[in-house]
């Protein structure tokens, strides 16, 4: 019996030499740290040290989360990933009508410098590594991250993190979008720009595949889409007159990792390929750095069930081996209770012993790409390099990511996926445990931790204190500057680092480059 794969490809009961016929290893594989990268971004990858451990975490005031964060780094946490809540993420001050409900609940909130020092008190930002999941106000999150560290007396060269700064996915998959694509793209590359010279070791820039496969997208969907994003971002920063070999390096990806191992190994080694190929063929990048897909993963907060949530220990080990198998550079593990409301500190905590267990007790880490070679991972591989390909080669043919964005190409046919899973979750087909199969009558009593409402009015409190404190008439100077810089050729990261450190919240900052620039409505596609 033929199985289907996730991308509904057929995996077959067994696989033989007849499988890698006409198959190059010297082409196709290469070696582990070189050219195309299939094995690997680096020679020796775990075998030296263990990839990055990083915990996304954030909720309700800076205070709490900092508290959260110093938890982590004391049980062994490598880096720092910080989750914003929803008014933050829209540029939005906690105090704006629109975020009424969101503060502090899917993520912290953060309004303003003042919540930033607090968020990493006693935290020294040149000794760890910080994500931070922001796109369409990523620049201000790095601006005071910056500003933070240089009050701690550290200077912006020894900054090391990742801004997530993905645009183009929210108008596919998520959602959090400010400014239309153009000037979210004019904006990426001011990024660029501005942390080559300002922040040389930061990540400008994670383009991501996971929230789109969150929306349905398959394992081929998720890489096709996210490295045509990646294309666009590429093409962006070109046009903006930068060298492909000055930004490339700092370019990283984040992926999700499913239950399904072998198809999700197949398809990091896939894109991989695909991405050495495209920034040596198509950019001419000449630095080995610059045609390396380096990514973060994160295991599937979508797989996650509120039903026997303690299954979801096991779902989020599974997924945590196949995303080392398939060589990821860092790693979040879920936690088992996610489904329920924000984790717990227990469980915060074991889903870092996850990874600590895979690194440290297994011998996954003792060799480099443990299945090359594999009559079905090569076969795999091959079969998802195919079919994501071919999908960017639909993207190219309708003009590119925003050509096809604006005609709603990837969101249907990620929205048409995720139907089908349904079906066959509905159908029984699709089996998950614990939901529609190995069911329980009774569910066991969980007490979940719980986000407390009078952080919004705690957090309007702090913003009518700052703004009745601060010089006011420097915070108008300063974004009048930005606006003026907005409405020009001029990179807007220096007025716009000079408003936060007067003291402007990250909602007048926004809302400043709202009047300039406008904000985005979605077209229903086609």
């Amino acid at each position: 019996m033929t199985h289907q794969s996730e991308s509904g490809l057929p995996i077959e009961p067994v696989y033989g030499p007849e499988a890698l016929t006409g198959w190059d290893p010297a082409v196709q594989l290469g070696e582990p740290g070189q050219y195309p990268f299939t094995r690997g971004v680096y020679p020796t990858m775990y075998t030296g040290r263990p990839w990055t451990m990083r915990q996304y975490a954030g909720f309700g005031t800076a205070v709490e989360s900092n508290a959260r964060y110093q938890q982590l780094i004391a049980n062994g946490t490598m880096g720092l990933s910080v989750a914003f809540d929803l008014p933050t993420q829209m540029g939005h001050d906690s105090d704006a009508p629109l975020a009424h409900g969101e503060v502090g609940k899917v993520g912290v909130a953060i309004d303003s410098i003042e919540d930033m020092r607090v968020l990493f008190h006693g935290i020294p930002l040149d000794q760890v590594s910080t994500s931070m999941t922001i796109n369409a106000p990523a620049a201000l999150l790095l601006l005071l991250y910056q500003l933070v560290a240089e009050e701690q007396g550290i200077p912006a060269g020894r900054l090391t993190g990742t801004i997530q700064n993905d645009v183009l996915k929210e108008y596919i998959a998520r959602g959090t979008y400010i400014f239309p694509p153009k000037p979210s793209l004019r904006l990426i590359a001011d990024i660029f720009q501005y942390c080559r010279a300002e922040v040389p070791k930061w990540n400008t820039i994670s383009i991501s595949g996971y929230h789109m496969a969150e929306a349905g997208a398959s394992p081929a969907q998720e890489i096709a889409f996210t490295l045509a994003n990646g294309i666009e971002y590429v093409r962006t920063a070109l046009a903006a007159g930068m060298d492909v070999d000055d930004f490339a390096p700092r370019l990283s990806f984040f992926f999700v990792s499913r239950t399904t191992i072998l198809e999700e190994v197949a398809k990091f080694r896939a894109a991989r390929r695909i991405w050495a190929r495209v920034m040596r063929e198509e950019f001419g990048a000449r630095n080995p750095k610059s045609q390396m897909l380096r990514f973060h993963t994160q295991t599937a907060g979508v797989a996650l069930t509120a039903q026997q949530p303690e299954v979801n220990l096991v779902r989020v080990a599974v997924q945590g081996l196949a995303a080392v198998l398939g060589g990821t550079q860092s790693l979040h593990t879920n936690s088992f209770d996610e489904a329920i409301a924000l984790p717990t500190d227990k469980a915060a905590r074991l889903a870092l012993r996850t990874q600590q267990v895979l690194a440290y007790e297994t011998d996954v880490t003792a060799t480099v790409d443990p299945f090359a070679g594999s009559y079905v991972m090569e076969r795999m591989t091959d079969e998802v390099e195919a079919a994501a390909v071919e999908l960017m080669a639909t993207v190219e043919e309708l003009g590119g990511a925003v050509n096809a964005i604006e005609r709603g190409y990837q969101k249907n046919e990620i929205e048409r996926n995720a139907y089908r899973i349904a079906q066959e979750q509905d159908s029984g087909e699709r089996v998950v445990v614990g939901v529609n199969r190995f069911t329980l009558d009774e569910e066991e009593p969980y007490e979940p931790l719980r986000v407390d409402p009078a952080i919004e009015r705690q957090q309007a409190d702090r913003l009518a204190k700052l703004r009745a404190d601060r010089d006011n008439a420097a915070v108008t100077g300063a974004l009048d500057a930005l606006r003026a810089a907005a409405r020009s050729t001029d990179n807007v990261l220096p007025p716009m680092k000079r408003a936060l450190a007067a003291r402007a919240t990250v909602g007048e900052v926004c809302n400043a480059l709202r009047e300039v620039w406008g904000t985005y409505v979605p077209s229903e596609g086609v």
